[in-house]
């Protein structure tokens, strides 16, 4: 797929995209014409990125996260640091925060959900 059709599917922006790329976050392939050919399992390697980067996470600590989301797994440690080790875990902490404060968002919903059905007349 083309460029326009990933951004579409992901809505992310074009730019976004070619941002990622230069990254190294996404590569596509090259049609021998020089077009890029954007592959269908980079619909959700940007939907992920797209996550991480909401999460306040950056993209070069992205760029290292990633091979953790691949199947098989292929994590290859090559700048063990404690700093970045103490980073990731604050980030982690962040991310669970805000898992916990979108659960109950979401069941507070759900509820009020209920609440109104129930008072719908049958």
């Amino acid at each position: 797929m083309r460029i326009g059709e990933l951004a579409e599917r992901t809505e992310t922006p074009a730019r976004s995209l070619r941002y990622y790329e230069q990254q190294g976050l996404i590569e596509p392939r090259r049609e021998p014409n020089g077009y890029r050919v954007y592959d269908d399992y980079l619909i959700d390697r940007v939907t992920q990125i797209r996550g991480l980067i909401d999460s306040g996470i950056p993209t070069r600590i992205i760029k290292q996260i990633l091979p953790c989301l691949d199947k098989p797994r292929t994590v290859v440690v090559s700048d063990a640091d404690p700093a970045l080790l103490e980073l990731l875990a604050q980030q982690r902490d962040r991310m669970t925060a805000r898992i916990t404060c979108l659960t109950r968002n979401r069941d507070a919903i759900d509820s009020y959900m209920q609440a109104v059905r129930e008072a719908i007349p049958h």
